[in-house]
């Protein structure tokens, strides 16, 4: 296990074991959207702000890792969708492992919806990965999302919780999941978990929303966050980054981050 242990150093700081993390594979979902279409100049501008790893399909890896700027972790996504499909819960494997590993990654990330239709075949392939992960010394990522029709308001912190559960019960490394709204609530789901636990961005928001949003997660016991709009569509990708690793790593305070952005 001491492969998986070097590589999960490259993408959680181990003085802290938190993680902001900037995920990119929104181009196989949604096409070359804005902060996405040069990725070279994307991934060197989050790493000087400070970002643990990036997110990415293999086209990452192939066209825009670490061509400049800081170190950064590489974590390859396997599953992919797009828009365009039937259904865009429907996640499939489009990578493996022992291709990860080949690309250089630090660490390897699914997708699962949890009660979609097509739930149980995306837990066996948590399940599958999760196995090969052990094997090949792989840090895994599980992003589990509550989305399905027995899924509402209502029962929402209730379904991240399990959703959260689910991932650590099947061998993931860290989790992602949506932030339930407050500390108190999301303390249920962090305390619920075996493994760190970081919370997606969602829409994008305006600055102080968002970084309110990463503070409130770090009170309930959060791990780092996993944002991507509102880090690579910003106006400063460096300064909004640099914002959250202020939060995340140091504790300090939204509105202590909000200096970074207000700086010319």
């Amino acid at each position: 296990m001491r492969g998986k242990e070097i590589r999960l150093e490259r993408i959680m700081r181990r003085d802290t074991g938190t993680t902001v993390i900037v995920p990119m594979d929104h181009g196989v979902t949604s096409g070359p959207i804005p902060g996405l279409i040069d990725l070279d100049r994307s991934v060197e501008l989050v790493a000087r702000g400070g970002a643990n790893a990036v997110i990415g399909h293999m086209g990452l890896a192939l066209h825009g890792h670490r061509k400049g700027g800081p170190d950064i972790g590489l974590i390859l996504h396997l599953s992919a969708s797009t828009d365009l499909g039937p259904d865009p819960n429907d996640k499939v494997l489009v990578n493996t492992v022992q291709n990860a590993l080949k690309m250089g990654a630090d660490g390897v990330s699914v997708h699962i919806n949890i009660g979609a239709e097509s739930e149980a075949r995306m837990l066996q392939d948590l399940g599958s990965i999760a196995i090969e992960c052990i094997e090949w010394g792989m840090p895994l990522l599980a992003m589990m999302y509550p989305r399905g029709k027995k899924i509402n308001d209502d029962n929402m912190v209730d379904s991240i919780k399990i959703a959260a559960r689910v991932a650590s019960e099947l061998g993931a490394d860290i989790v992602k999941t949506v932030y339930t709204g407050d500390p108190d609530t999301f303390r249920e789901v962090t305390e619920g978990c075996h493994v760190p636990v970081v919370i997606a961005g969602g829409s994008k928001s305006d600055d102080l929303t968002t970084l309110k949003l990463i503070e409130g997660s770090m009170e309930g016991g959060g791990a780092g966050v996993s944002i991507g709009r509102n880090a690579f569509q910003h106006k400063y990708p460096d300064k909004f980054v640099r914002a959250a690793t202020m939060i995340v790593h140091e504790r300090r305070s939204a509105e202590e981050a909000m200096e970074i952005l207000k700086q010319d």
